[in-house]
């Protein structure tokens, strides 16, 4: 009540400023940021901040990528117990990602932010602490709760910068922080694990969530709601997914994203088995995810600007057709270096989409609703990737590693599909 009260009272405040000097006046003060979408040069100050709170925000997963099931089985897990530990994050971090977007359109992304990073630093040191794998799946829960505010907080935070003329380049910014945190936390992780153990792969990462809670309170707080958005906020309620999953502007995005990751998890669950059954080992492994990583990192900078200028749809359609070429070809290559160059391919497929639908995301709805648009979007990304190890998994157990990569692009064609039909519609 109070903080309603307070903002009501400083909006009225703005609303007199602007009355009585005819121009725009922009308030950093507590939560409380004007509507007007933010200026050029404080989008440079601001932007590397977003990029490098997310670029730690997402370091933590990735970083125990490469040692949990290693983690587990150490402390005792079986088989079976190691692939609910290593699940666990995924099925729980994909309910709360919606869950803590509908938070942040009602608190603002920068209070769920800090609380999101804190919890997910006392996670990673958690994991130091487990001595049973009953120890680890409580703390793998409670990471994936935690996990699920950092997702819509960033993007939400993202989402306010540049404006329509550049949206795609600042969730280009935004998508490269998430590749770079990919690849860094996978050769970090390995680098600190084979040097030290497996506890200090977790203190470092503890260590950088810290830092990312001190650079996060450099950002400006949340925007301020007019009286029509408090309004969309406190009415829209738990309809509001269903709403928004049948928007027009966000069903090729949504589709899209979950389609993109679920053959991410497929490939990341047969890429090795194929890499292995070719003579390879886990250095060869290593260097086709790398080079996947690096060219989705590059890609989106220039392809950003190019949706800017020429619109999100086509590109998204381009880097879906990009995607399912090289996926389809993989199983039929043999040699190190045609692996490496349909990665290459892949990873510039990842670099059209994710920018483009991102920014869709951005575009389609209102500030309202954007945490809870912002959580759907990281919730699908997160069960495309659980949904898409898992089919992928029985799939080669069943027809075979080679015939599982060829159809994983499967869900990627239907995404096609769907885009190609909104882009004829309008």
């Amino acid at each position: 009540m109070y903080h309603d009260i307070q903002s009501r009272v400083i909006y009225f405040i703005i609303a007199s400023l602007r009355r009585l000097n005819k121009k725009s006046v922009t308030v950093y003060s507590g939560e409380v940021v004007q509507m007007n979408e933010l200026t050029s040069p404080h989008e440079k100050k601001v932007l590397p901040v977003i990029s490098a709170v997310t670029f730690v925000g997402f370091l933590d997963t990735h970083l125990l990528i490469p040692v949990m099931a290693l983690y587990a089985e150490e402390l005792g897990a079986g088989v079976g117990t190691v692939g609910l530990i290593i699940g666990l994050y995924s099925i729980v971090n994909t309910p709360a990602n919606i869950l803590f977007g509908r938070l942040v359109d009602r608190f603002g992304y920068k209070l769920l932010l800090v609380i999101g990073l804190l919890g997910d630093a006392a996670g990673m040191f958690l994991y130091s602490l487990c001595r049973l794998p009953v120890h680890l799946i409580l703390v793998r829960i409670i990471h994936g709760i935690t996990g699920g505010i950092v997702g819509p907080s960033t993007m939400s935070a993202a989402s306010y910068l540049g404006g329509e003329s550049r949206q795609g380049r600042v969730m280009a910014f935004y998508g490269m922080s998430i590749a770079s945190a990919t690849l860094v936390g996978y050769g970090l992780s390995g680098v600190l694990s084979s040097s030290f153990d497996y506890d200090v792969v977790f203190y470092v990462g503890a260590g950088l969530l810290v830092m990312g809670v001190f650079l996060s309170l450099w950002l400006p707080g949340k925007r301020y709601q007019s009286p029509d958005n408090q309004a969309e906020i406190s009415g829209g309620g738990w309809s509001q997914i269903g709403t928004l999953f049948k928007r027009k502007g966000l069903v090729s995005p949504y589709c899209t994203i979950f389609a993109q990751y679920f053959t991410f998890g497929s490939l990341v669950t047969l890429l090795p088995l194929y890499v292995k059954n070719l003579g390879m080992d886990s250095f060869h492994v290593g260097m086709l995810l790398a080079s996947f990583a690096v060219m989705f990192i590059i890609v989106q900078l220039p392809v950003s600007r190019l949706s800017d200028r020429f619109g999100r749809l086509w590109l998204s359609i381009v880097g879906l057709i990009l995607g399912v070429l090289a996926l389809v070809l993989i199983p039929s290559v043999t040699s190190f270096t045609g692996l490496v160059f349909l990665m290459l391919v892949y990873g510039a497929a990842f670099g059209a989409i994710f920018p483009s639908i991102s920014a869709m995301v951005a575009e389609n709805t209102s500030t309202g609703e954007r945490g809870m648009a912002t959580g759907i979007f990281h919730a699908l990304l997160t069960a495309g990737v659980a949904v898409g190890a898992l089919v992928a998994g029985y799939a080669g157990d069943a027809i075979g590693v080679k015939s599982g990569l060829v159809l994983s692009p499967a869900v990627m064609v239907l995404a096609l599909v769907v885009a190609l039909v909104n882009r004829k519609r309008s």
